[in-house]
């Protein structure tokens, strides 16, 4: 990320909410994937929590997402509460007739958060319509507002939710983690999810780039994975994701988020090098071994 800073602009308002308005295109359903994703990662976090208070940013023009989000989050902690903020006014008093309180209600803000201080906080498709240097600013003001222990989820997804990515960013405002998720039978290959990917990473998908690198050995890896096409899409992404966890890359080793179509890898991803004897055979060579890892913890 740059290291040029420029400070987000403040919004019009007494409030003097931190931001700028976006177009806030929204549709049912196109945030499933990274939903599905927080309530693995942070359900023990909510469990656990005093206050499970999520905050979801930039809901757009419908609260239907945001609606859908403490439905899921609901399963795993009935007294949830979310929060959806958003800097167009108008947008918040409609949302607020879909509001079913104390679990669900909107309220105007921006980066600020509101003044809030969440257990998690999900901003999708806001940083997307920024420039590149304003994202640094904006995971350290939110970062800033979390809860002990917290977690901020930023990124960016297609229209009807198929193409996911989404960074997984701590109190520090440093990303720890970033997530890619794919509808699996309408994938090429990994790297046709590069036009969805953070703000942060979209313009540095070039070569000498870490997230060029990723797509790069993960396109390799599908390659290599090409006999096990025939039994599904699903089988042969399981084993790109072996073959490319065996190769050093830093693959979160949860096969049941691998059967989902989802990768979750260390930021930045540290590659190590793991002994010649530890790596499996190449699917041509030598079966389905790539997709044979199992067990781990959730992501996050």
């Amino acid at each position: 990320m740059t290291s040029t800073r420029r400070a987000p602009r403040l919004a019009a308002g007494r409030a003097r909410a931190l931001g700028m308005p976006t177009r806030g295109t929204t549709a049912p359903n196109r945030l499933r994937r990274v939903d599905r994703w927080l309530v693995a990662a942070c359900g023990p976090l909510l469990r656990h929590a005093t206050d499970p208070l999520v905050v979801d940013l930039g809901f757009g023009s419908s609260p239907v997402t945001t609606v859908e989000l403490r439905d899921r989050l609901a399963a795993i902690r009935p007294d949830v509460r979310v929060v959806g903020l958003e800097l167009d006014q108008e947008r918040v008093e409609r949302a607020s007739r879909a509001a079913r309180p104390p679990g669900l209600t909107f309220a105007r803000g921006g980066f600020e958060l509101a003044g809030l201080r969440p257990v998690v906080v999900r901003v999708m498709n806001v940083l997307r319509q920024y420039q590149e240097n304003a994202v640094e600013g904006a995971w350290t003001t939110m970062a800033a507002r979390l809860a002990p222990g917290g977690l901020l989820v930023e990124g960016t997804c297609d229209e009807i939710g198929r193409r996911a990515s989404w960074f997984a960013v701590g109190p520090d405002g440093v990303a720890r983690t970033l997530s890619l998720s794919a509808h699996l039978p309408s994938l090429d290959r990994p790297s046709d999810l590069a036009p969805r990917l953070p703000k942060a990473l979209i313009a540095r998908n070039v070569p000498g780039e870490d997230v060029h690198a990723l797509l790069t050995a993960f396109d390799a890896a599908w390659e290599r994975a090409a006999p096990t096409a025939p039994f599904g899409p699903r089988q042969r992404w399981i084993t790109a994701v072996g073959l490319l966890r065996a190769d050093g890359w830093p693959v979160r080793d949860d096969r049941r988020r691998w059967r989902l179509g989802e990768l979750t890898v260390a930021w930045p991803p540290l590659r190590s090098q793991p002994p010649a004897a530890a790596r499996p055979q190449s699917p041509a060579r030598g079966g389905l071994t790539g997709a044979n890892e199992a067990g781990g913890q959730p992501p996050g």
